[in-house]
């Protein structure tokens, strides 16, 4: 592969799911040849250590996360993406935060975070709202003793107005948390938004904010909220293999194509791509001690 000086980062990428087992080499490759450094992140023990290995597999710019996911705290939505067909389909009953086994997993030097863990209420039974704080309860812990950054997983759900995952989340890291974090596919409102800048953490976007968005629609509005955050407090992630950005909105999402979601920042914030994407990685640097 041809090293290529870093120009852009992908915070969140997951890049060891069976999504990428037919091409993973090439992507890698492109990855690379694009300048591009990637963090993949855990989403399970296995997800978790498949990222770790991943990740000594790319000599520089190439790094990993562990965590438990929220959905994967109970019986969750299994995704064909993430685990694959047959003989994995036990991996939706749900995992049980082993936090003795995650802790030697995150004492790797290629480990920079703790997550993706945090609250989800998109797809919530009610009974496993208190589980899922549990277990995030849990891996703030662990990202306390590990000294290492939160990766975080927020999403609130479905036309609630009883629950926001934005709001209970960020009481129990505001009175829990001893380091800090990323809010990863940041989704919320601006009046959410600041809550967490204002403890210290980063939003990060994906290449949604490229989609179109109707007047009065009903999807959030990231413009208004990337406007309003101070450039230093931004990431950049494609969440791969999900929501590639346009143009390339429909295929298999790859880190390579972050690039667009900093150009679309930098529009949004009428800066020039270079300033942003110098920046950013220098955010990212930083959080993460890169």
């Amino acid at each position: 592969m041809v090293k290529v000086e870093p120009k852009f980062i992908d915070i969140h990428s997951h890049l060891q799911f069976v999504a990428f087992d037919e091409d993973r080499e090439a992507v890698i490759k492109r990855t690379v040849e694009s300048g591009t450094w990637v963090i993949n992140v855990g989403t399970q023990y296995d997800t978790s250590k498949n990222a770790v290995d991943l990740a000594h597999t790319v000599p520089e710019g190439f790094f990993a996360t562990i965590g438990l996911h929220p959905i994967h705290t109970s019986k969750s939505y299994h995704d064909k993406q993430e685990l694959g067909d047959g003989g994995q389909e036990f991996t939706s009953r749900g995992e049980t935060f082993d936090y003795d086994k995650y802790l030697n997993l995150g004492r790797d030097p290629k480990v920079v975070g703790v997550g993706e863990c945090g609250l989800d209420y998109y797809r919530l039974d009610e009974n496993t709202k208190q589980k899922q704080k549990e277990v995030f309860e849990a891996q703030i812990a662990l990202a306390n003793e590990l000294k290492k950054p939160l990766m975080l997983h927020i999403r609130n759900g479905q036309g609630q107005t009883s629950s926001n995952a934005y709001l209970d989340a960020y009481e129990i890291l505001k009175s829990q948390a001893k380091v800090s974090g990323d809010i990863h596919f940041f989704a919320g409102n601006w009046e959410e938004a600041k809550k967490f800048l204002d403890i210290g953490f980063s939003l990060s976007f994906t290449g949604a904010i490229t989609f179109p968005r109707k007047e009065n629609s009903p999807h959030p509005d990231y413009a208004s909220v990337i406007k309003k955050t101070p450039l230093d407090m931004i990431m950049t992630e494609t969440d791969c293999p999900y929501l590639a950005p346009v143009p390339h909105r429909g295929k298999k999402n790859e880190p390579a194509f972050v690039e667009f979601v900093i150009k679309e920042i930098a529009k949004i914030k009428g800066l020039p791509t270079e300033v942003v994407s110098a920046q950013i990685f220098e955010n990212a640097k930083k959080l993460f001690s890169l």
